[in-house]
């Protein structure tokens, strides 16, 4: 029992390790947990009631709390889903919860084969799947999400929007994500009449599509006097 529970320990882990390295919200505890969760449910209803079984008293079906980890683990992955901007995001996390939920299962019902494969699957889908995607998507438009960084008050918006038009990308929207201390008092006097000038920054992510490499875009945003930093958010589900 303790090595099945050891072996969804490990995989589950694995999971965990890879969705953190992407600074998704669920990490490496969190897959760990349920991982080892479900192998122990599972134990537990594979060997938890064999005094009562040898006694001849009463006859159980092993199955049933496995049947309750898989409607029960959705609580979980509902946390994990949100929308923004009109787009539903954290669907490839919640996944993962699900699957290593499935793995933990597995690995406590003493099917480590089945359970490692289901791991080594979990990795070829997403490290492999979005190469695949990519190449099918070849020419086509494609969504990117820049967060942007850039000095306020001297008209930086305005050129970044530019920039981005003249790279061949369509503008869909932008949201401000931060704003400095200096540039929230800003708004304050604005909004009482008083005297606004500012040199804080503004963070920002937006939101453009295109069929060239977002890279390109970037390396022309960057240069911009006004643009303290821009990067690409990895917007992965």
């Amino acid at each position: 029992m303790c090595v099945a529970l050891a072996v969804a320990l490990v995989l589950s882990t694995a999971i965990g390790f890879e969705r953190q390295s992407k600074n998704k919200s669920a990490g490496m505890r969190t897959h760990a947990m349920v991982g080892l969760g479900a192998a122990l449910f599972m134990v537990v209803s594979k060997y938890g009631f064999s005094d009562v079984l040898m006694a001849d008293l009463v006859r159980l079906d092993p199955s049933r709390l496995a049947a309750q980890v898989v409607s029960g683990i959705g609580f979980i992955g509902a946390g994990l889903v949100f929308v923004r901007r009109n787009q539903v995001r954290g669907l490839t996390t919640a996944a993962s919860i699900w699957i290593t939920a499935a793995v933990g299962t597995s690995a406590g019902a003493g099917l480590a084969l089945p359970a490692v494969f289901v791991t080594a699957a979990h990795f070829l889908i997403v490290y492999a799947y979005p190469v695949l995607s990519a190449k099918l998507r070849s020419g086509l438009p494609q969504q990117w999400v820049l967060r942007v960084t850039y000095d306020d008050g001297v008209g930086a918006l305005r050129d970044v929007l530019t920039t981005c038009t003249e790279e061949g990308f369509r503008v869909q929207g932008f949201a401000t994500i931060r704003a400095s201390d200096e540039t929230k008092r800003v708004v304050e006097r604005l909004m009482k009449h008083e005297d606004a000038s500012t040199t804080g920054s503004i963070e920002i992510e937006l939101e453009i599509e295109g069929t060239m490499a977002a890279s390109n875009v970037v390396s022309r945003l960057s240069q911009l006097a006004a643009v303290t930093e821009v990067s690409i958010v990895d917007d992965a589900e």
